[in-house]
């Protein structure tokens, strides 16, 4: 864990060069461990996605229920979207009319039907508390080896900040290897260094859903699924 004191942040207007395209979709059900197939479905629509660095899918996540469901760990084990469920890719600000064309779509996510809707542009948020719920591990990383390196990664870009914190470490199943990741938190940064983590993001597998930060509204568990 690296922590230090709170500090204020400062107003400011939130630029619109890397956004947030957030699909409606219909989905009865999706594996836990879909980001390969859901990443090459993608691909296969939009083929240039992946070819920019600042091109990445947001894994589908299904929110609590509130009667005590939590999300399965098991890869095989089923996600059962709502539809308030969103796909959600981020991209550069002039990739947006093109990825449009990823709506009507039905791609096959090993076995489960997935049909695409309409979609809208989410702005990047300034919030001071930062959250990846994946980011790639450098094999043989250790959790204190892990977050050391994404703390100096992060000072390489010139980010301030004073909380990091990582989740346990599970894997993604590929063809050819396995693909280890844990979630990681990130608070105190200030409004521009908020909107950098989430333009540049950190590590590896951007379009296997790894690296992309989202706001994170409370410091509580870190949980990596």
């Amino acid at each position: 864990m690296f922590w230090q004191e709170d500090s204020s942040q400062e107003h400011f207007e939130i630029p619109q060069n890397v956004v947030d395209l957030a699909f409606q979709i219909d989905c009865r059900a999706l594996p836990v461990d879909h980001a390969h197939a859901l990443s090459m479905a993608i691909a296969a629509a939009l083929p240039w996605f992946g070819e920019s660095s600042t091109d990445g899918l947001h894994l589908i996540h299904v929110a609590g229920s509130g009667n005590g469901w939590e999300r399965p760990h098991e890869g095989s084990a089923l996600l059962l979207p709502s539809r308030r469920t969103k796909l959600v890719l981020r991209l550069a600000h002039d990739r947006v009319e093109n990825a449009r064309a990823l709506s009507g779509k039905l791609p096959d996510i090993n076995g489960h039907p997935l049909r695409v809707g309409e979609s809208k542009v989410v702005h990047l948020s300034p919030a001071a508390t930062m959250y990846a719920r994946y980011v790639a591990v450098t094999q043989n990383q250790n959790e204190e080896q892990f977050i050391a390196d994404m703390v100096q990664q992060m000072r390489a870009m010139g980010l301030r900040f004073k909380k990091v914190l990582a989740g346990k470490q599970v894997n993604f199943s590929l063809p050819q290897e396995t693909l280890s990741v844990r979630s990681l938190m990130v608070a105190d940064l200030s409004p521009e260094d908020a909107i950098t983590l989430q333009e540049q993001g950190l590590g590896a597998a951007r379009t296997l859903g790894c690296g992309l930060f989202i706001e994170h509204k409370s410091i509580k568990k870190v949980e990596s699924k």
